[in-house]
């Protein structure tokens, strides 16, 4: 299933993906503020979300750009398999190449998948997280109408580590 929107296509990965998403993953803005992933991360990552969609039939779309079709990320849903206060739940998440950064596609793609969570999905809520320091990522989840729940230590990243504190946001489904 795709999801459209007027500048972006959400569609289901393809294996020819994997390159570009991973250069997308390698890049310095993308990294910043999260844990580095090598080539065989970024593929095990695609790996993680196949198998999400084969179980759910949704997940985290590749982001293709609909002018030029170009891959520019990925945007979706994905139930959360660890634990957290705010778990269990569905995490709504993006990742844009640089190139692609301020403007508004992320905004795009995530509205877009909110609509199909609170739509055809039936969810009641969706719950989003990032490091404090990654205040677009934020930003973005308060423009989109999520609310600050608290902050979190995140199990998968280490003890000690600058990445482990996470802010937490949701969104219940409109009445």
């Amino acid at each position: 299933m795709d999801l459209i929107t007027p500048r972006l296509r959400l569609r289901p990965w393809r294996p020819e993906d994997r390159a570009p998403f991973a250069a997308l993953n390698a890049e310095p803005a993308v990294q910043r503020h999260l844990m580095p992933i090598t080539r065989e991360g970024s593929d095990a990552m695609l790996d993680r979300i196949d198998a999400h969609f084969a179980e759910h039939g949704w997940g985290f779309w590749a982001v293709e750009e609909r002018a030029g079709g170009t891959l520019i990320g990925l945007c979706g849903l994905a139930r959360i398999p660890w634990q957290a206060f705010f778990t269990p739940a569905v995490e709504i998440g993006w990742r844009l190449s640089t190139p692609w950064h301020g403007q508004g596609l992320a905004r795009e793609a995530a509205a877009a998948s909110l609509a199909h969570a609170f739509g055809p999905l039936g969810l009641d809520r969706v719950v989003s997280f990032t490091v404090p320091a990654n205040t677009a990522s934020w930003g973005l989840m308060e423009r989109l109408g999520m609310r600050r729940i608290g902050e979190f230590d995140h199990p998968r990243v280490p003890d000690g580590h600058a990445l482990r504190r996470h802010l937490a946001y949701e969104i219940a489904a409109p009445a």
